[in-house]
């Protein structure tokens, strides 16, 4: 019998992570990374040097158009598909950049998300179907300046007024808030903490934007400031009801993470390994010293770990048993080995790795922000340990 030969691994798949795709999964990651390169990857660099994205609407439009906004929820225009499909979506745009990813996660995972769970029909009606198609887009407020990693002590509030509701607050490191047509608000009530569909036009509702940002750069930060704003009563999401509202529609967000980090951690270990190879130092490429080759291996191994992870999540969530603490172990996981690999990429790439030249960089600092949104490391490392503990250490 003649001895079965393995094909080599792909060095940039090397345990084929991918094959484990089906054909929906597998066409919605060659749709969105063919639109990724054409699209998205040429202009970032100038985006993150200028600290904004110069279209934010047309952006809009053209996910619309892929059909990524919302693409895991049903009906209302939404894509339906499933939770592999989505983040395989989340994986590939932020391998360009973790700014277009949030984009897309805090229109999809949050602001569709709260309105598809808790909404009205009457609010799922008028607000899914143009914000699945991008010419609507939506925010999330729920972090405030004195509350982050304690969302429960927010200050924000609402009051009945006859039939109408009242809402007073400061929500800061709002993603897409100056130029949202909705926000999704959420405050604390004598009901316990609600959630509150608000038209941007809304009196009293004003959001400014954050500058001087030295991460996530190619994405619009805001500052909501809700100054006596009335609105009907029909503006409350019917279905929420206390922090596991907000908190719920956050894993769908952190779920995005989990794929999106290991786009990050792959597109900075496919750059160093295409500069080591062309690099030349010594009469010979970079790839060929020892060292480099180590760091490539511990690059590989964590980009590849990080994909695996992603998808055992992802399969989980398809079943109906991916728990939130599951999903607290991917961020934890995906973000520490994405920051690994973008430090050791930017090493190869020496004084090259500080420019716009190279992606490297940019994705270093954006990853501080990933670390730190939707849960801080510290956060999930806790969630983690209270899962295996019994233990919380919370409070």
């Amino acid at each position: 019998m003649s001895e079965h030969r393995a094909p080599a691994p792909d060095p940039r798949d090397f345990l084929s992570v991918d094959a484990d795709l089906d054909e929906t999964e597998r066409d919605v990651r060659d749709a969105v990374r063919a639109f990724a390169a054409r699209e998205l990857a040429p202009h970032v660099a100038d985006w993150f040097e200028a600290g904004t994205l110069p279209d934010p609407r047309g952006l809009a439009e053209a996910f619309g158009a892929l059909g990524v906004l919302g693409m895991h929820l049903e009906g209302y225009g939404c894509g339906g598909s499933n939770a592999v499909a989505y983040g395989v979506a989340c994986r590939e745009l932020e391998a360009v950049d973790s700014g277009l990813r949030s984009f897309v996660s805090v229109q999809g995972s949050l602001a569709m998300a709260a309105i598809h769970k808790y909404g009205s029909e009457e609010q799922k009606q008028e607000w899914l179907p143009p914000m699945a198609a991008g010419r609507a887009i939506g925010c999330f407020g729920l972090t405030e300046p004195d509350s982050g990693s304690d969302p429960g002590s927010m200050r924000s509030r609402a009051r009945r007024d006859g039939s109408d509701w009242v809402l007073d607050g400061t929500k800061m490191w709002i993603t897409n808030g100056s130029v949202a047509d909705v926000a999704v608000v959420w405050a604390a009530t004598d009901e316990g903490i609600r959630g509150f569909a608000v038209p941007a036009d809304t009196p009293g509702f004003t959001a400014n934007v954050v500058h001087r940002k030295l991460s996530l750069r190619a994405s619009i930060t805001s500052e909501l400031v809700l100054e006596g704003v009335r609105l009907p009563a029909d503006a409350v999401l019917p279905g929420s009801r206390g922090l596991g509202s907000p908190l719920s529609c956050l894993n769908e967000a952190r779920y995005g993470i989990v794929w999106g980090a290991a786009g990050a951690a792959r597109a900075c270990y496919e750059a160093a390994l295409e500069y080591a190879g062309t690099r030349e130092q010594f009469g010979r490429p970079l790839a060929g010293f020892q060292l480099t080759q180590r760091k490539l291996a511990d690059m590989v191994v964590d980009v590849n770990h990080a994909g695996l992870t992603a998808l055992r999540i992802g399969r989980l969530k398809d079943r109906g048993l991916a728990h939130h603490n599951h999903v607290s172990f991917g961020k934890f996981a995906n973000v520490a080995a994405a920051q690994r690999v973008a430090a050791a990429s930017r090493s190869v790439h020496g004084a090259n790795g500080i420019t716009l030249e190279y992606p490297v960089m940019r994705h270093m600092v954006n990853l501080e922000t990933v670390a730190t949104y939707e849960g801080t490391e510290e956060i999930h490392a806790l969630s983690i340990g209270q899962a295996v503990t019994g233990v919380s250490a919370f409070r």
